[in-house]
């Protein structure tokens, strides 16, 4: 494991996240696509399910798609002004079936708030351990998802937003038969 379980499920939601940009049509336009996206991610905690609330999940979207495929510096300024914002103030909590983990927002706060300091905190320690390459965009040519790698050898090229790895290879494979006949 490269990373603590909660900062793994903390940065394949923040993936999730962007990602539902990244599909056609975009997967997250309406209150209940925010319902299905937040029961899919196993998101707890108050929420006021309106379009406020959405446009602010929208606007934290475009953040983290911005944070993670930034520079070390400048993740690191994104990932302190999201702190800073969501008044995060880090504590161990153990909640639902989940163990002890950290939260830094109570689960009263708004729900782009506690969205923004988990992923956050779990940016922080991808950027601690300079990891900042395990951040991808998909290595398929007309794909712009994000790639969280995960994988210990650092060999994960494709999103897991279709089958960008498969069409690929076909593609390939494809290309090799045409030259070899």
């Amino acid at each position: 494991m490269v990373f603590a379980n909660d900062t793994e499920i903390a940065l394949i939601s923040a993936a999730a996240l962007i990602n539902t940009g990244k599909e056609h049509p975009d997967q997250l336009t309406t209150l209940p696509d925010l319902d299905r996206f937040l029961a899919d991610q196993d998101f707890s905690g108050s929420r006021s399910r309106t379009d406020s609330e959405l446009s602010a999940v929208l606007r934290l979207r475009a953040e983290l798609e911005e944070t993670w495929t930034s520079s070390e510096d400048d993740a690191v300024a994104h990932v302190n002004r999201m702190l800073s914002d969501a008044r995060a103030l880090p504590r161990l909590v153990r909640h639902d079936h989940w163990d002890w983990h950290l939260h830094a927002t109570g689960p009263e706060a708004p729900l782009e708030d506690r969205m923004a300091t988990e992923a956050a905190m779990a940016l922080i320690d991808v950027i601690r351990t300079h990891e900042m390459d395990r951040l991808r965009i998909c290595a398929a040519e007309d794909c712009s998802a994000v790639v969280l790698d995960l994988s210990r050898n650092r060999s994960k090229r494709y999103c897991d937003t279709g089958n960008c790895a498969n069409r690929t290879h076909v593609k390939a494979y494809r290309a090799r038969k045409a030259i070899a006949s």
